[in-house]
């Protein structure tokens, strides 16, 4: 059977790689390797061109982590802790995530792929967690994973999916949904009220989680993903 072709968006930073110092489209490669393992062809969309035009070639999305989401684009002003934005970016994915939804391709955003849906869909984001929830275990330090537990929403998709009351996760975010966009739905939460999940209502498979399945062993999310899009 053939693997289905699963876009994944990704970065475009300054980067060192062999002999070379240059910005650079990249992307941790354990997207890819978590694609694979599930079964589809993992496809690295850059924020260039017209991304959004190739939906209709698309089985599945992952839009991945990365910087904060312009704040203009929800009315507000910047946090002084709000970094590294790339508004090419969120022009971008903006209009990826809105063609694919429109197509009912299934979908699946990783932290600040949750944010963008949100975002998109009319919601707004809470800037920095710390000032809101009083601790700094979503990011404990740069380049450093928290580990945190979720809890997922008897019935939802997501608790089907990973099948537990509670998971212990991978985070790495200092922002998260404030006001829900249109037809999302909080499915997970952390312990200090953290909206961690989000899902589209009257779509195939739209989930979104705050955290960083990429960055575990299991495959859960992504092997649903790509089985959506078998399907």
């Amino acid at each position: 059977m053939s693997r289905p072709v699963i876009g994944i968006t990704c970065y475009v930073e300054p980067a060192k790689f062999t002999v070379w110092e240059m910005t650079t489209a990249l992307l941790p490669y354990t997207y890819v390797d978590h694609v694979v393992r599930a079964g589809g062809q993992p496809v690295i969309l850059p924020p260039a061109g017209d991304p959004a035009a190739l939906a209709g070639r698309l089985d599945g999305l992952i839009l991945a982590g990365g910087g904060d989401v312009d704040p203009a684009r929800y009315g507000a002003a910047p946090h002084e802790r709000t970094s590294h934005v790339r508004t090419f970016r969120d022009d971008a994915e903006t209009g990826l995530a809105r063609a694919v939804l429109e197509r009912s391709i299934p979908f699946l955003g990783v932290c600040r792929g949750l944010q963008v849906l949100n975002v998109a869909l009319g919601g707004s984001l809470r800037q920095h967690l710390p000032d809101v929830v009083g601790h700094g275990g979503h990011a404990p330090a740069p380049g450093r994973f928290g580990r945190m537990p979720v809890r997922p929403v008897p019935g939802s998709r997501l608790a089907k999916i990973l099948g537990f009351e509670s998971v212990d996760v991978a985070h790495y975010h200092h922002q998260a949904a404030d006001r829900l966009g249109a037809g999302l739905t909080a499915t997970a939460h952390a312990e200090d009220g953290t909206v961690e999940a989000v899902e589209l209502e009257d779509h195939p498979f739209a989930v979104a989680v705050q955290w960083h399945p990429e960055a575990d062993d299991e495959s859960l999310l992504f092997e649903e993903l790509v089985r959506q899009a078998r399907s």
